[in-house]
């Protein structure tokens, strides 16, 4: 007979084992397209942003990411990356294009352009890392449309969701970012970039990371669950195998 104590365990190990599949199901899908974590969003900060390259072309490897950066930014500095090589692509002005403090540039940074020193198969996944200056403009949504190609087809994250539309809903949506308020914490120049520069090639994104800690938990308390289902089962078992050992070789009162 199942004692209360017995089912609710079984309850709480099926509830866990629950969590850690859902959680599971989550953290898939958040790697599922290309996206792009950044550190900061502060207007006006030196940023650090990790997109995570997962599977984009069935089950081709990917061999390149060309990654186009919106019209506001100048620049990007690419962290180095051991499994790939960076190169940076330029548009040329056809006029001067002022700065904030007055001097003017006739080129810019257009396009970061990955490839694979050997081809990234797609049951792994890979971060790319680039600095940037975010300008001061608080409010403002940049788009980093990113071209994904691999051995046999490619994937376009181009798509750029229209005002009031859910880019949750796009098949390919283009990584994005929107700029915050100043913090003055961020606003200390190339030299608060630099060091953290180090730091961030060695993270994989907040919000999968997120992801995956809240399956480990999940995971954590369906062990938990198990271990409690067998001590409990241990403690039923106890009394009885007490009993049979304290009687194994005692004889019946009133015996010679």
């Amino acid at each position: 007979m199942t004692t209360p104590f017995f089912r609710r365990a079984l309850t709480a190990s099926a509830a866990a084992a629950g969590s850690a599949v859902l959680l599971l199901a989550v953290a898939g899908g958040a790697s599922a397209h290309v996206g792009v974590t950044p550190d900061k969003t502060g207007a006006g900060s030196y940023a650090l942003l990790t997109f995570g390259i997962p599977h984009g072309c069935g089950t081709s490897p990917t061999t390149k990411v060309a990654i186009t950066l919106p019209p506001e930014l100048n620049d990007a500095q690419p962290t180095v990356n051991p499994n790939w090589t960076a190169e940076k692509v330029t548009e040329q002005f056809a006029e001067p294009r002022k700065l904030p403090d007055g001097t003017a540039i006739t080129q810019r940074t257009s396009q970061i352009v990955y490839t694979a020193k050997t081809p990234l198969s797609p049951e792994l996944r890979d971060a790319l890392v680039l600095s940037v200056h975010l300008p001061d403009m608080a409010g403002t949504t940049l788009n980093f449309p990113t071209l994904q190609t691999c051995e046999s087809g490619q994937t376009d994250w181009s798509q750029v969701a229209a005002d009031g539309q859910d880019p949750h809903g796009l098949k390919a949506p283009a990584p994005s970012l929107t700029i915050t308020a100043a913090d003055s914490a961020d606003a200390h120049g190339a030299a608060g970039a630099a060091h953290g520069t180090g730091q961030a090639a060695g993270t994989d994104g907040g919000a999968e990371a997120r992801s995956w800690t809240g399956l480990a938990a999940g995971v954590g308390g369906l062990v938990l669950g198990g271990a409690a289902l067998l001590r409990s089962k241990g403690r039923l078992r106890a009394p009885g195998s007490n009993t049979a050992a304290g009687t194994a070789g005692r004889e019946p009162a009133g015996k010679p």
